[in-house]
């Protein structure tokens, strides 16, 4: 599997990781390692949020997202 971002920029770099929200291919220059909150909690609510997050990988645009 080829990194998607390089892959855009004309380049081709192989992949480390894949974005756990998109499944995007990621190059270790474009992939971040982020701690993702966990809920808990089935239908239908309330969920609740857990004491502890997960380390997960991303890509740089919903790391983003998460972020907000």
């Amino acid at each position: 599997m080829k990194c998607y971002i390089c892959a855009q920029e004309g380049k081709t770099t192989e992949a480390a990781g894949i974005c756990i929200v998109c499944g995007m291919g990621l190059c270790t220059d474009h992939m971040v390692r982020s701690d993702v909150d966990l809920w808990e909690g089935g239908y239908p609510f309330p969920a609740q949020k857990m004491k502890k997050a997960l380390p997960r990988i991303l890509c740089p645009e919903c790391h983003a997202a998460l972020q907000e």
